[in-house]
């Protein structure tokens, strides 16, 4: 049995929200891999849609009250934490008024995407990984679901590659279909950049889009996966383009999905 520690960042999970196919992949892995051996630990945001005295959320104080840096302005970080019917795994909530309050999670009730998308993925990832420094747990793989963690694997290449909580951590990044085009401001490089992190390694996100988050989580990455989603010409370009350069697995969510992942862990952390 494998006694590898896996974090998971991901934009939803079952029973919590499900508005795509990653709230359900998210419910099937990390308790899949728990039933072998793993260590698990599982970040998402609180968006406004998600009940909290349904799923009985409650904050955690102790890890809460860090203030978390987006371009000049500083936002107030919460951890809320539930768990997960009949699975024994906790979920970690990331939260704050301003960002995941709204009752709506990417789109308003125009379908007109939030301006400020790109602060809450900023907001989120860092959040993540200043959380898991507080909880001093040392994570042997952080797999990153969706766009929204695609800033994960270059903060751990980077402004925490000294970390002693993420010193030995590999990346894995899982790639999902999306169908937005919208443009953030000119300034997201500013606000993404860190400690160590200078114009020359954001190349990827200098066209301010959806896809530019995720050619910076490919790019990063120890390893990428794409689902085996009927993704369109311009996904389907990205992934030609970054495939000469390096690997991309595709993993099928069929009845091999566990073991698939099993052995790609255990392969990554060698």
């Amino acid at each position: 049995m494998s006694k590898l520690r896996i974090l998971y960042a991901a934009t939803e999970i079952n029973p919590f929200l499900q508005t795509t196919k990653v709230a359900e992949f998210l419910q099937t892995l990390p308790q899949g891999m728990q039933e072998r051996g793993m260590e698990i630990r599982i970040f998402v945001p609180r968006f406004g849609l998600i009940n909290e005295r349904k799923n009985r959320l409650h904050e955690v104080v102790r890890l809460s009250g860090i203030n978390i840096a987006v371009g000049e302005d500083e936002k107030p970080l919460v951890i809320k934490v539930a768990s997960i019917p009949n699975a024994k795994l906790q979920v970690y909530f990331i939260d704050n008024e301003d960002y995941f309050h709204r009752k709506s999670v990417f789109v308003d009730k125009n379908n007109k995407f939030h301006q400020d998308n790109d602060e809450r993925a900023i907001f989120f990832c860092k959040g993540v990984l200043e959380t898991v420094k507080k909880l001093g747990w040392a994570p042997d793989i952080v797999h990153c679901n969706d766009w929204m963690t695609g800033l994960i694997p270059m903060y751990l290449k980077t402004t925490y590659k000294k970390d002693p909580i993420f010193k030995d951590a590999k990346s894995m990044f899982t790639v999902y279909n999306h169908n937005y085009s919208h443009k953030f401001d000119a300034d997201l490089l500013e606000k993404v950049k860190m400690l160590d992190i200078d114009d020359s390694m954001l190349t990827e996100l200098q066209s301010t889009d959806i896809d530019g988050f995720i050619k910076c989580g490919m790019e990063y990455a120890d390893s990428v996966i794409k689902t085996n989603e009927n993704f369109g010409d311009n996904m389907n370009a990205l992934f030609t383009d970054f495939m000469k350069k390096k690997t991309i697995s595709t993993v099928s969510a069929d009845d091999t999905l566990l073991d698939n992942y099993y052995n790609l862990y255990n392969e990554l952390s060698k």
